[in-house]
């Protein structure tokens, strides 16, 4: 007897190129692995011996092998239409077994894997009639029926662990071989391929270029179906000019160079763009505690915690950070974690329409440092690299010149709605008729709500609660053109996590000021909240006064010392005891469209640290929450009614050398148009309540919040 083997099953209707699959993927896995290969083909008793060849399949084939015995089965014999003789199919590390029923409901307890081959109807009738020619031309609906049938009782394809899109051009073993090792059952054996992720080569090219960022994300990204652009917006810092509001964060203080203005122009310095094309390209979303996840053609289920998944693909250095690089970034995943993840860190289990998270895995990438003026070019070794990087340098080269183009100033946009006319950059373009949104909570609901979280605060269960309501609008999606608005959102209200995702028909423009979390590469961490808000004014003296007015505010300071002292304890599960500081407490930030009170809490990662687990134990940000977080996630429950989606989540990257850097979703636009023609806006807004709070400014407040991007919209708070 041998040790018992990993059985892996690859299932499919006749003609959806299982064999082929089955052998290449074997060739593949021999780099490491010792395989058997066994073919159903060779066991099923005639052309009507479906059902019967399963039968003696899973009884005298599966059986022994997964005891670790060797298989002795009766093959048949198709040209004689009987019994043939006696073989034997040996237990091996890994035994793919292949063909039609292979993963039927009788075998799957037998089975580690199953992956499901699929092909259009035409093409697996040509390809199986190429292969058998006139022997099986007349028995082929008789087998079809067959397989109907079958199928009909036992839905093997939605029992699957991957799904491949074999169009029978060489990639699918590859892509598949890519996803079988997230699969938690076949992880431990194929440890091998696991840590072939580690040994990564990255290639960076520094370009002394600065191009136009939109058109450079225009030119390499405009068609990819999945594509992220974390955007430093703000890079511009310069002081406004009087009476417009400033481009860039202001941070308070009299130094122009001080420590908070080093701190602003810290968060501002990197653009990253990329999609997840190419030889490494992944895209991965998790819902409810199941994670798909997409390479090429294939596609696995991964059922698990968001945040387990999460440790077995970052948090160990995987490539080295490039000399000369001043980045963090060094390719790797990039996306949005929605709130709802809070099922996982303590809070109730909630769904949204959108996402639990949804990221891309990046192999190439361009990085833009805005202090110094330059273009990064990353890309892992492959096949594929140098055709990349040979396009890449083409389109940073002519989004350069194009950035040479005068333009606008930096905010300027039209009063009218963004449209599906917009182009290149261009805004304020007139449509049908901006959206018309409506909100969960009309006003005298949302005061309401505020008494129940003051009543739940007089009560002692909690300290603060950042109550949100959430905007919404329903639209023909040929109306509104995501980048477009993406673009009227980052001249209008310029901000350090900027961000645009294009995900499938999911679209999230965001423009939010504040940083979640961030863990250096050498485990440094920081977290920046911020609470407390004042709306940007044009005339200077009353801009002034409204600045003034947040940085002597007593509320909004106690409100931010409140989650300070959260974050503080958050970044202490994980954190060297002893490290956790605040460098900068409720400093006064100014944005395009508000004011903004800002700290900054500074850790050093335990050596050895689970750097997964150390994002989720400050997940959900406490600035979303209010204070404590467990317990005040509970009364939001109660209160809001619904779920937040994508918003108050986080927007960011997980890197390849550990590294990560997450904004707060907020001030952020999320449009789905995955559906029938039409496209959902949702824009969640909120405000932190205290026992202080006044139900009417609290509301100005969120009416404050939606400003910068209702505005640009050319759409109306609603009204009640």
């Amino acid at each position: 007897m041998s040790p018992a083997p990993v059985i892996i099953a690859i299932d499919g209707r006749s003609g959806a190129g299982k064999t082929t699959l089955a052998v290449e993927l074997a060739a593949l896995l021999r780099a490491h692995h010792k395989v058997s290969l066994f073919h159903l083909e060779d066991i099923y008793p005639g052309w009507d011996g479906l059902a019967a060849g399963v039968e003696r399949y899973v009884s005298t084939v599966l059986t022994p092998l997964s005891l670790g015995e060797a298989a002795t089965w009766t093959s048949w014999d198709w040209a004689n239409h009987y019994d043939g003789d006696a073989r034997v199919t040996l237990p091996a590390e890994i035994v793919i077994v292949e063909g039609v029923g292979a993963a039927s409901e009788p075998a799957r307890p037998f089975l580690n894997a199953v992956i499901w081959a699929e092909a259009p109807d035409d093409v697996r009738r040509t390809r199986a009639l190429d292969r058998d020619g006139d022997t099986y031309r007349p028995f082929w609906d008789r087998w079809a029926a067959q397989e109907e049938e079958w199928l009909g009782r036992d839905n093997v394809p939605g029992r699957a662990d991957l799904r491949v899109n074999n169009r029978a051009d060489g990639s699918a073993p590859a892509d598949l071989l890519r996803l079988l090792p997230y699969l938690p059952a076949l992880a431990p054996v194929l440890a091998p391929e696991l840590s072939a992720r580690r040994g990564l080569r990255l290639h960076a090219e520094r370009l002394d270029l600065a191009p136009d960022a939109p058109a450079l994300f225009e030119s390499l990204y405009g068609r990819s179906p999945n594509a992220v652009w974390l955007d430093s917006s703000n890079h511009r810092d310069a002081p406004a000019a009087p009476g417009q509001p400033a481009s860039g964060p202001q941070a308070s203080g009299p130094q122009a160079s001080g420590p908070q203005d080093r701190t602003a122009a810290e968060r501002s310095r990197f653009s990253i763009m990329a999609d997840d094309a190419g030889t490494f390209g992944q895209y991965v979303t998790h819902r409810a505690g199941v994670g798909f996840i997409s390479a090429g053609s294939s596609v696995a289920k991964v059922p698990g915690p968001f945040f387990r998944w999460l440790n077995t693909v970052w948090g160990r250095r995987a490539v080295r950070t490039p000399e000369g690089y001043p980045g963090e970034f060094t390719l790797g995943w990039l996306g949005c974690l929605g709130y709802e993840l809070k099922r996982e860190t303590g809070g109730s289990d909630l769904s949204a329409p959108t996402p639990d998270a949804a990221l891309i895995f990046a192999g190439r990438a361009v990085v833009l440092d805005h202090a110094e003026g330059t273009a990064w070019l990353l890309a892992l070794a492959a096949p594929d690299a140098d055709e990349w990087l040979d396009r890449a340098r083409a389109a940073v080269q002519a989004a350069a010149s194009a950035a040479t183009t005068p333009a606008g100033p930096a905010g300027a946009v039209g009063t009218g709605a963004v449209g599906a006319g917009d182009a290149g950059g261009s805004t304020g373009v007139g449509r049908p008729g901006p959206p018309v949104f409506r909100s969960r909570d009309t006003g005298a609901r949302y005061r309401a709500k505020i008494a129940a979280a003051q009543h739940e605060i007089a009560q002692g269960n909690t300290y603060e609660v950042c109550l949100t309501t959430t905007l919404e609008a329903r639209i023909p999606a040929e109306t509104l053109d995501p980048w477009a608005t993406y673009l009227a959102l980052r001249r209008r209200s310029p901000a350090p996590f900027a961000s645009y995702l294009r995900l499938g028909g999911l679209s999230v423009a965001s423009t939010s000021p504040e940083r979640f979390l961030k863990i250096a590469a050498d485990g440094g961490m920081r977290a920046e909240p911020i609470k407390g808000t004042r709306r940007r004014a044009a005339d200077p003296q009353e801009d002034s006064q409204l600045r003034a007015d947040l940085a002597t505010s007593v509320k909004d300071r106690a409100e931010n010392i409140m989650i300070v002292d959260l974050l503080r304890n958050d970044l202490s599960h994980f954190a060297v005891p002893g490290s956790v500081t605040v460098s900068r407490l409720c400093a006064i930030e100014s944005y395009a469209t508000v004011h903004q009170m800002v700290s900054t809490i500074d850790a050093r990662l335990l050596p050895g640290a689970a750097r997964a687990e150390a994002v989720a134990a400050c997940f959900p940000a406490g600035s979303m929450t209010g204070a404590p977080k467990i317990s005040t996630m509970a009364i939001l429950d109660r209160l809001e009614a619904g779920p937040r989606g994508f918003y108050s989540g986080a927007i960011g990257y997980f890197s390849l050398n550990s590294a990560t850097d997450l904004a707060v979703a907020i001030r952020t636009l999320v449009i789905d148009a995955s559906g029938d023609g039409a496209a959902d806006l949702t824009l969640g807004v909120g405000g932190a309540i205290t026992s202080d709070s006044d139900p009417d400014d609290e509301y100005d407040e969120i009416r404050t919040k939606a400003f910068g991007v209702l505005s640009t919209l050319g759409s109306d708070f609603p009204v009640d």
